[in-house]
C-alpha cells in the first residue's frame, strides 16, 4: 500500500511539473516577443525541451499497464555460445541494466552470480527494484548478440558470443503462489566469491529444484542460509507463476490457431563492436551508433519502441516489423 501510494504521488509530481514547464514556456515566448530578447527565447526552448522529455516518459509509463509492470523485475542472464567471451558477455550486460537502473533511481541486488571458468559469468541472477522496473524490463527478455574482437583471443580475431536474459515480476503478498515441499529438492553449499572467511567456512548457499517443472534457482548473497532459502523461493515463486502464465497463454493460442512468437529463445538484439560500433534491434529495426553508450545503459529508446510495438494492434506490429 505504501509502495502504491508513492507511486500515485510521483505520477501527480510528473503531471504537475509538466503543466509547470508548460506555463513557464509560455510566460518566456510572451516576454521574448515583447522585449525581441534572444536569450529569453533560448530560454523558453529549453524549457520546451525539458517539458518534452518529461512528456516523453510520461507516455512511455502510459504503455505500462500490465498486471505487475508496476513490480521490481527479477532479472537472470545467463551465458550462452562463445566460451569465454560469453561468459564476459553476460557480466557485460549485468553491468549494462545496473547502470540503467542506476540513471533511474533504482536499486539492484546481486542474488546469486556463478563465475565463469577464466573470466565474467556463467549466470547471475538480480533483482531491480523502482518504479515499472518489471514493465521496462520485461522488453528484454531473449538473446542478445555480441560480435567484436576478442580480448580473450591471442591473435585478437573477431568472435561471436551470445547470452540469454529471462525477466520475472517480483510478486507481492497479495499474490498466493502454492509450492508443495514434497515437489522440492534442496541442496544446500558453500558459497563462492566474495563475502569473507564465513561463506567460505559454511553451507550458507541454497538451491532450490522444482521437480515437476524442472526449474531451478539459487541464492548465496546472504550470510544466513534461512535468508538465502527465503530469497530462493521468492524468485521460484515468481517463475512459476511467468510459467504457468505462458502455459495458459499457448493453450489460448494453439485452441485460437495463433502462430506464438517465441520469446526466451529469440535473438532480439545485436551488438556489434567491430568493425564498426553498431547495436540493432531485430524488433524494431531500432539502431544506434555508440555501442559504447548503450553498454554504459542508455537503453531507453530500444525500450520505448519496443513498448510501443508490442501496444499497437497486431495488424500495426506486423506492419512495423
Amino acid at each position: 500500500m505504501l509502495r502504491k501510494k508513492r507511486r500515485v504521488e510521483r505520477e501527480l509530481e510528473m503531471v504537475e511539473s509538466l503543466a509547470e514547464a508548460l506555463s513557464d514556456s509560455e510566460v518566456l515566448l510572451e516576454l521574448a516577443r515583447e522585449a525581441e530578447d534572444a536569450d529569453t527565447l533560448r530560454e523558453a526552448a529549453t524549457r520546451l525541451d525539458e517539458g518534452q522529455g518529461r512528456l516523453e516518459d510520461a507516455e512511455l509509463q502510459r504503455l505500462l499497464g500490465g498486471e505487475h509492470d508496476a513490480a521490481a523485475a527479477i532479472v537472470q542472464i545467463n551465458a550462452g555460445a562463445g566460451g569465454t567471451d560469453a561468459a564476459d558477455w553476460a557480466e557485460m550486460l549485468l553491468r549494462m541494466y545496473s547502470r540503467w537502473a542506476e540513471d533511474r533511481d533504482m536499486k539492484i541486488e546481486i542474488l546469486d552470480a556463478q563465475p565463469g571458468d577464466e573470466a565474467g559469468l556463467r549466470s547471475v541472477t538480480a533483482t531491480i527494484s523502482g518504479d515499472y522496473a518489471f514493465g521496462y524490463l520485461k522488453v528484454e527478455e531473449g538473446v542478445h548478440r555480441l560480435v567484436r574482437m576478442s580480448p580473450f583471443d591471442a591473435q585478437h580475431r573477431r568472435h561471436t558470443a551470445f547470452a540469454s536474459v529471462a525477466v520475472f515480476p517480483e510478486l507481492d503478498d497479495s499474490i498466493d503462489v502454492e509450492v508443495d515441499e514434497k515437489d522440492l529438492r534442496i541442496d544446500t553449499y558453500r558459497a563462492g566469491g566474495a563475502g569473507g572467511q564465513h561463506v567460505n567456512k559454511t553451507d550458507s548457499a541454497v538451491r532450490l529444484t522444482h521437480e515437476p517443472t524442472g526449474i531451478v534457482v539459487q541464492c548465496q548473497n546472504e550470510r544466513s542460509q534461512h535468508k538465502n532459502r527465503a530469497q530462493a523461493m521468492k524468485v521460484l515463486k515468481a517463475r512459476l507463476y511467468e510459467h504457468h502464465r505462458r502455459e495458459q497463454e499457448e493453450k489460448l493460442a494453439a485452441m485460437r490457431g495463433e502462430k506464438q512468437e517465441i520469446g526466451f529463445g529469440s535473438q532480439i538484439r545485436s551488438y556489434t563492436l567491430h568493425p564498426a560500433q553498431r547495436v540493432k534491434d531485430h524488433r524494431t529495426g531500432v539502431e544506434a551508433g555508440n555501442a559504447q553508450a548503450v553498454l554504459d545503459g542508455q537503453l531507453d529508446a530500444f525500450i520505448r519502441a519496443t513498448l510501443l510495438l508490442k501496444s499497437a494492434s497486431p495488424l500495426e506490429a506486423e506492419a512495423t516489423s
